[in-house]
Parts: structure tokens; C-alpha cells; sequence
């Protein structure tokens, strides 16, 4: 009766490891990458925000916040977590 009861658990766990490796361990990843890549930013580098401002981070702040220059004279204060993507120099000069 035992080897029943676990033989219908079988389709359950089968569908947590293929969920685990398929949406979890992947989501993560981008999680661990995304904090890595805002917690290396510095002054000078070239950012793009998730509202779609392209700008260069001029001085970290506390509270998880970063001071962007997005024009001739125009200072922004945004929370890093709203950071997107850092543009490489390649990029750049494109």
C-alpha cells in the first residue's frame, strides 16, 4: 500500500525539480547578477534606467540611492534597484 502512495507523488516532485531548474535557479541568477553589476557601479560609468533615462552616475549615496547627471546641468537622484543595464564602452562610442 506504501509503494502506491509514494509512486503518485512521483508526477509532484517531478514537476518541482523541472520548476526549480526551468523559473527558480534562473531568476536567481539574474537576481545574484544584477546585484553584483549595481554594486560595482562607480562614478563616470554609463547607465540605463528601467524608465528608459540614459545617464552617468555621478556620486553614490547612502540609502541605496545614486546621483545621475541625465543633461547639461541636470542632476537626478534615483534607488539603484531601478537600474537596468550599465552601457560598456563599446557602446558607447557607437
Amino acid at each position: 500500500m506504501s509503494g502506491q502512495g509514494i509512486a503518485q507523488f512521483i508526477p509532484l516532485i517531478l514537476i518541482f525539480i523541472i520548476f526549480y531548474f526551468f523559473l527558480i535557479r534562473p531568476q536567481q541568477k539574474r537576481v545574484k547578477d544584477h546585484r553584483s553589476m549595481v554594486e560595482s557601479l562607480k562614478r563616470g560609468d554609463e547607465i540605463i534606467t528601467s524608465g528608459g533615462i540614459i545617464g552617468t552616475v555621478d556620486r553614490l549615496l547612502e540609502d541605496d540611492r545614486i546621483e545621475v547627471i541625465i543633461g547639461d546641468n541636470v542632476k537626478v537622484q534615483i534607488i539603484k534597484s531601478t537600474i537596468t543595464s550599465q552601457l560598456k564602452k563599446e557602446e558607447i562610442k557607437k
